[in-house]
C-alpha cells in the first residue's frame, strides 16, 4: 500500500506555524502513516516578497519537536522555476494560455459591464477581456483559457474524503485565472499543480480554506496531462473573532516548547481522543502519541474505502 501513497505538508514561509497550521500538518502526516505511505514537506516560497528570510528553519524545527519529520529532503518552490515555466510554455503552445494587460482596476470595470462586479472569495470573477488578443496594449500577466482547457465543460466534479460530493463551474464562478502574475512570481495554482505532479503526490491533505481551489487545480491537472491527486480538507481552527486562525490576522505560534499539548490540541480539532493516559510513562511521549492517533486516523478515515 505504501507505494501508492505520497502525501505532503505544503506550508509557506511567511511566519512561524501556528495552531491551525499544525492541525493540516499532524493530519497529512497522519494521513501517510495510516497509508502506510511516504510524508513530504514542500516549502511554498513562490510569493517571495511575502516570505521571511530563515522562516523555513523555524518551520522545519516546529515540525521536528513534534516528531513530524518528512521522508525525504523537503523541496524549495523559488528554486523550481524553470519547471514553472515548462508547464506554461506547454500550455501556450497547446492554445490553453494567454497573455493578459488588465490591471485589477481594469477587471473590475469591465466585470461591472458585464453585470458581475461581486467579488467572489476575495477574487473578481475575470470577464475574459484579454482571451482574444491585447489591442497592442503591453502584456502584464498570463492566463489559462478555461473553456478552452475544458473540452468536456468548465462544471468540476470532485468528491472530497470529508466533505463528500464537490461540484464548481470555473468558467463562470472563477474565471480564467492567472498562471503568471504581472509582478513576474509563479501563481499559487500552476506552482501547486507542477509541483504535486513532479513530487509524485497521490494524496492532499489540507485545511478546508483551500477546498475552493481545488477546481481550478483540477482543470490545470486535465490541461497539462497530470493525474489528480485524492483530496481531503480538514477543519479549520477558528480565532477569538471567529474567523480562520492565520499569520494574516496575527495568529501566534504555537508552543514547540510544549509539543505534546499543541498535538493534543490538534488532534482534537481533527476529532481525535486524547492520547492514552499511560501516555507519560513511556519514554518517547510523542512518539506513542502520535501511533495513538494514526490507529485512530485509519478508524476514522479507512484507507481501504479509497
Amino acid at each position: 500500500m505504501g507505494e501508492r501513497y505520497i502525501g505532503r505538508f505544503a506550508p509557506s514561509p511567511t511566519g512561524p506555524l501556528h495552531q491551525g497550521s499544525l492541525v493540516a500538518a499532524l493530519a497529512s502526516w497522519l494521513d501517510a502513516r495510516a497509508h502506510g505511505g511516504r510524508w513530504l514537506v514542500r516549502i511554498e516560497d513562490v510569493d517571495l516578497p511575502r516570505c521571511v528570510p530563515g522562516m523555513d528553519v523555524v518551520i522545519l524545527g516546529q515540525l521536528e519537536a513534534c516528531g513530524l519529520v518528512p521522508d525525504t529532503p523537503p523541496v524549495v518552490q523559488s528554486q523550481r522555476s524553470a519547471i514553472y515555466q515548462a508547464a506554461l510554455d506547454q500550455l501556450v503552445a497547446a492554445g490553453l494560455a494567454y497573455p493578459c494587460a488588465c490591471s485589477r482596476k481594469d477587471i473590475e470595470i469591465a466585470a461591472a459591464r458585464t453585470g458581475r462586479p461581486r467579488e467572489r472569495n476575495g477574487e473578481l470573477v475575470y470577464p475574459g477581456t484579454c482571451r482574444h488578443g491585447l489591442n497592442g496594449l503591453p502584456a502584464r500577466a498570463w492566463r489559462l483559457d478555461v473553456a478552452s482547457a475544458c473540452a468536456d465543460g468548465a462544471v468540476v466534479h470532485w468528491v472530497d474524503r470529508r466533505l463528500g460530493a464537490q461540484t464548481q463551474d470555473v468558467a463562470t464562478e472563477v474565471g480564467d485565472f492567472v498562471l503568471r502574475r504581472a509582478d513576474g512570481l509563479w501563481a499559487y495554482q500552476l506552482a501547486v499543480v507542477v509541483d504535486d505532479a513532479a513530487q509524485g503526490i497521490t494524496h492532499v491533505v489540507r485545511g478546508a480554506d483551500l477546498a475552493d481551489n481545488t477546481p481550478r487545480q483540477v482543470v490545470l491537472q486535465r490541461a497539462l496531462g497530470l493525474v489528480t491527486p485524492i483530496y481531503l480538507h480538514t477543519p479549520l481552527v477558528l480565532g477569538d473573532n471567529g474567523e480562520k486562525l492565520s499569520k494574516q490576522n496575527g495568529a501566534r505560534a504555537f508552543d514547540s516548547a510544549a509539543p505534546l499539548d499543541a498535538l493534543t490540541a490538534a488532534a482534537a480539532q481533527l476529532g481525535l481522543p486524547g492520547p492514552p493516559p499511560a501516555l507519560h510513562a513511556s519514554d518517547d511521549p510523542i512518539r506513542a502519541a502520535l501511533s495513538h492517533w494514526v490507529t485512530a486516523w485509519r478508524a476514522l478515515y479507512n484507507p481501504t474505502r479509497e
